[in-house]
């Protein structure tokens, strides 16, 4: 018992003093930006340590936890896909409400796609469906969160054009429906990326555990593609939901546009009288 405390011991400090030079090269690529006046210092800091945090802690709790437990890993996922949607709202404050946005589109996405997965028995309730999942969930927030971006910039671009379509008694969904094409189309882009380099520019780590472990290289080859595809179609749905909830908070009951640029969606007025 003593040895393997001591092992124990020695791998948290040699983990520890990896993790540093890992952040020492963080911060160096973070001075280098800000010669070139990209400020990105106290983001960093606040992603390195929550990051370091939130992966002993996460590393904690899969070994204590996740040993076929359905309802735990199922918990676990959800606290993930609130935590994915309290971070991608950060990108658009200008709407009502985009927490909520954020959250319906990453659990559209994640929850579909896992839901399949169990089904056909790719996953199971063993320690893989949480670190799996969590997987489909980061990328739902990340296709969420790209969407809503690329949503945003386009409308608040084209505010005059978008505007003249209204005056000229164009539906609202029809004058910014080339903006929710680029939107998913966005958020799908680096996905799509990902499939078709898979195996020969990137190895994932999942494949590379499964071979370790000594599965068969034919399965893990499956298996990964199998989860890439899931993260591929987890994203679309998660992208689509989030644009097409974003379309309808954009425009006031009256269809006036509400979104412009450096302006909050709080600060329009909801009805307008259009009497004369």
């Amino acid at each position: 018992m003593a040895e393997l405390l001591n092992s124990l011991d020695r791998n948290v400090v040699l983990g520890m003093a990896q993790a540093a030079a890992a952040i020492a090269l963080c911060f160096g690529v973070v001075m280098l930006c800000r010669r070139f006046a990209v400020h990105v210092e106290r983001e960093t800091v606040i992603s390195l340590a929550r990051g370091l945090v939130q992966m002993v802690a996460v590393g904690v709790v899969l070994a204590l936890l996740l040993h076929g437990n359905l309802l735990i890993a199922s918990l676990i996922l959800l606290a993930m896909a609130c935590a994915a949607a309290v971070t991608a709202s950060r990108r658009a404050p200008e709407i009502k409400n985009p927490l909520l946005v954020c959250f319906y589109a990453i659990a559209a996405g994640s929850s579909v796609v896992i839901a399949v997965l169990l089904a056909t028995k790719t996953l199971t309730t063993d320690l893989v469906l949480v670190p799996v999942g969590s997987m489909i969930i980061a990328n739902a927030m990340n296709a969420c969160a790209q969407a809503m971006e690329r949503f945003k910039a386009d409308v608040t671009d084209h505010v005059g054009l978008i505007e003249t379509g209204l005056a000229l008694g164009a539906e609202p969904t029809a004058t910014v429906a080339p903006y929710v094409q680029t939107a998913v189309y966005a958020s799908l882009l680096p996905r799509l990326d990902m499939l078709k380099s898979l195996g020969f520019v990137w190895i994932p780590g999942v494949m590379a555990g499964m071979l370790v472990s000594g599965a068969s290289p034919i399965y893990a080859g499956i298996f990964q593609f199998i989860v890439v595809a899931m993260i591929l179609a987890a994203s679309g749905i998660a992208g689509l939901v989030a644009t097409l909830l974003m379309r309808a908070r954009v425009f006031s009951t009256a269809a006036q546009l509400t979104l412009r640029p450096g302006i909050s969606e709080s600060q329009h007025p909801r009805e307008t009288n259009l009497a004369v």
